[in-house]
């Protein structure tokens, strides 16, 4: 899919000496960026599911071993 991506001059040039540094196309770094921002958010959605699990399993238990 192509899509146009609008950066600020700052978000631009910081791409582009990233992607320089790494020896990648700015196109790379971005859709590496996405990557993992897609990642990242996807693991944070699990951990919180899982402490919410746990919690109100053990929600009793972690209040009396915080007092």
């Amino acid at each position: 899919m192509a899509m146009t991506l609008r950066l600020t001059d700052a978000e631009k040039e910081g791409l582009q000496a990233r992607a320089e540094i790494e020896g990648i196309s700015m196109q790379e770094a971005a859709r590496q960026a996405v990557r993992e921002y897609v990642s990242g958010r996807e693991h944070r959605d699990r951990v919180e599911d899982v402490t919410s699990r746990v919690i109100d399993a053990h929600g009793d238990a972690i209040d009396r071993l915080g007092q």
